[in-house]
């Protein structure tokens, strides 16, 4: 393993990690406080899950020499992180969560289904077993997106603006870095472009078909987003929203670091 091609698979991993995470602390604030019974312990069940992908992850990077999963966790500052700032915007109301959920799932599976070819053969592993776990969270947030986006005026309502506001950043899960070149070339990852392409293709006629108007356009090539993305997380540049986030996340960690619970 040369040192560029450890470079740029260190990044990456560090990208996958943070956005699991984030997503699954996001989810885990919903337990308690759902709609209702059944969808409470439902998405409580995948802010579990996303958080045990999460460790896989950063399993993956102990293994190269950044740390222990609890510290990377828990331990480094907000310049440090490298998820997209979809990942650390607030719980939202459900119908933000459902879109979120919804717009991430098909990235994850998108991404996913490639990285089962990746030339580092952990990975490879990781996104296989993951592809299938991920595949139950896909279904859950399809039949919500399917539900609310048809159903009230109200509903709709709420759906369409959840997605006026997290389509922009969503976009930003597949941010290019420097370091990207490395990881195409050297077979680690696909290009961010091509993803996004295919994630496009998927998540514009499903939510037109749910209803909702989505700020794309059809062209020869496929599908185009007609807002711009909100890049800045993959580069360590994050919102007040991922301090506050941090703050709660770390708070018992730090008081006492390396503790045994």
């Amino acid at each position: 393993m040369t040192p560029a091609y450890k470079a740029a698979l260190i990044e990456y991993l560090y990208m996958l990690a943070d956005d699991e995470l984030l997503l699954g602390h996001r989810a885990s604030e919903w337990t308690g406080i759902g709609p209702i019974l059944e969808a409470d312990i439902a998405l409580s069940s995948i802010a579990q899950d996303e958080m045990g992908h999460a460790e896989v992850l950063y399993g993956l990077l102990e293994a190269l020499g950044e740390g222990h999963p609890d510290e990377l966790a828990f331990a480094r500052d907000l310049p440090y992180w490298r998820n997209a700032i979809f990942s650390e915007l607030p719980r939202g109301d459900w119908g933000f969560t459902i879109v979120r959920h919804y717009l991430h799932d098909v990235a994850e599976q998108v991404r996913w289904q490639a990285l089962a070819a990746s030339s580092y053969a952990p990975l490879a592993q990781v996104a296989r077993k993951l592809l299938v776990e991920e595949k139950y969270h896909l279904v859950h947030s399809q039949t919500w997106v399917r539900k609310l986006g048809n159903a009230t005026e109200e509903s709709h309502r709420r759906m369409q603006a959840a997605l006026d506001r997290a389509f922009p950043y969503a976009l930003g899960l597949f941010e290019p870095t420097e370091l990207e070149a490395v990881r195409v070339s050297e077979g680690i990852a696909p290009a961010e472009a091509d993803l996004q392409q295919q994630w496009l293709n998927e998540v514009v006629p499903f939510l037109q078909q749910a209803g909702l108007h989505v700020p794309a356009e059809e062209t020869a090539e496929g599908w185009r987003p007609t807002v711009e993305p909100v890049y800045g997380g993959r580069q360590g540049t994050h919102t007040e929203y991922m301090e506050q986030l941090l703050d709660a996340m770390q708070f018992v960690y730090r008081l006492e670091p390396g503790a045994k619970w």
